[in-house]
């Protein structure tokens, strides 16, 4: 008899315990049961190479034990006290993030999730500008709590049926489908020129910030070209508004740099982080510039933010990928990744477009009027899963298959999963 429930089980007590809203993947869904690196078992002791991470979590690897090991010490030693009274590892990690993140950021906040660190950040711009207003992109994703579901260009994640007021919304940098009928180069980037419109006509013109991934995870992988943000910021900086940067998906080596935004070689003025921080454990942060983040001067807290473990999970993450280079190693990936992916579009037209940088791509997935094929991206989940291979998928249609696998992952576990791709691409009938 197993010792797992199963399932069947899992799937009877999530219908009669949890929130409907709680959805999952796969019409034939499995219970994961233990991870190592790379890799995912389920209770029938099935292997799966994780090309998804977790949502780009893992970064490290599932139970990595480098990292499992600091964890476990820390909480036989001193799991919480919350930052009322004086720890370690907090301040230890503020200073590490201070190293690496681009440019001036240096002070940080730390909270429990992407979303949390989103509504702080917005706090943060309020209080260092005065004013309220908010500019967010078209597809962007910022979190689940009221103001981050506000600033979500995507219907999908906006349930909230009274969103939050006050802010405008930016076409996004999406070539494949550009939202101002041009071409790059061509465009001379008229999405970013459209925020100066946005600014003086949607606007009152007291804007506090504006939120931007560097690539838009949720929304589908979309890559603005290398030289959008600096436009952006250009704009931005002329009408004194703050240019927040949402590392949420992005950051910790999944683009091959620490963080994204340094392929475009802008600096934030606040950046958003989470996910792969902790690989795994709980975390969120926000860091600014010293002048920015000094005129958050009330008493704040949060009561998990930064605890002993997080930050021992958080230290021996960025430890890890300093290491073993796993920037580097999803550049030199990535471009495998990729190459791979594009020599199957050639093969394989309902594969549109291919995007990304690193370790952070995307196939779109059409029809051959270039209409979402949203039917046969289940399939291929469905049929990818059934041969021991998680892969993602995002886009306001969920039809861009998304490849954000843990960094310790091997180029012939990619081989591997590209080639029953390409197996499984050729057997769909379309």
């Amino acid at each position: 008899m197993s010792q797992y429930i199963g399932p069947e089980e899992i799937l009877r007590k999530k219908r009669e315990y949890l929130i409907p809203c709680v959805y999952h993947f796969y019409n034939q869904p499995m219970q994961l049961v233990r991870g190592e690196m790379q890799y995912l078992y389920d209770s029938n002791g099935k292997q799966y190479l994780d090309c998804f991470a977790g949502v780009s979590v893992a970064n490290c690897g599932h139970c990595n034990p480098e990292i499992t090991k600091e964890i476990c010490q820390q909480v036989n030693t001193l799991q919480h006290t919350t930052t009322i009274y004086l720890t370690e590892n907090i301040v230890n990690l503020a200073e590490r993030l201070a190293g690496i993140t681009p440019g001036r950021l240096q002070k940080t906040f730390f909270c429990a999730s992407g979303s949390e660190a989103n509504e702080g950040a917005a706090l943060l711009a309020s209080l260092y500008t005065g004013n309220s207003e908010l500019i967010s992109l078209r597809q962007g994703l910022h979190g689940r709590n009221k103001l981050g579901m506000s600033l979500t260009g995507l219907s999908f994640w906006r349930t909230d049926p009274t969103p939050v007021g006050g802010i405008s919304f930016a076409p996004n940098a999406y070539c494949y489908r550009c939202p101002m009928n041009k071409r790059y180069p061509e465009c001379d980037l008229a999405c970013a020129n459209e925020i100066e419109t946005i600014i003086k006509t949607a606007t009152s013109g007291k804007v506090a910030a504006m939120f931007a991934e560097p690539i838009q995870g949720n929304g589908g992988i979309i890559t603005p070209p290398l030289d959008y943000f600096k436009r952006v910021k250009e704009i931005l900086d002329a009408h004194g508004i703050l240019l927040i940067i949402d590392e949420v998906q992005t950051g910790f080596g999944r683009t091959g740099k620490m963080f994204a935004m340094e392929h475009y070689g802008v600096e934030p003025d606040i950046m958003t982080m989470a996910k792969a921080l902790a690989n795994g454990t709980p975390v969120g942060a926000f860091t600014a510039r010293s002048e920015i983040a000094d005129v958050y001067t009330r008493p704040g807290a949060s009561t998990l933010g930064g605890n002993p473990v997080t930050a021992a999970a958080s230290l021996a993450t960025l430890k890890y990928m300093a290491d073993h280079d796993l920037p580097g190693k999803a550049a030199e990936l990535g471009k495998l990744l990729k190459e791979g992916l594009l020599t199957l579009q050639q093969k394989h037209p309902i594969i549109g477009d291919v995007r990304g940088i690193g370790l952070m791509l995307g196939a779109e997935l059409v029809y051959k009027d270039k209409t979402p094929a949203i039917a046969e991206t289940d399939i291929i989940m469905e049929r990818m899963k059934d041969q021991g291979f998680l892969v993602g998928k995002n886009g306001p249609n969920r039809n861009v298959l998304a490849f954000q696998p843990p960094l310790v992952i091997t180029a012939n576990d990619l081989n591997n999963m590209l080639n029953h791709l390409d197996d499984i691409l050729g057997s769909l009938t379309i």
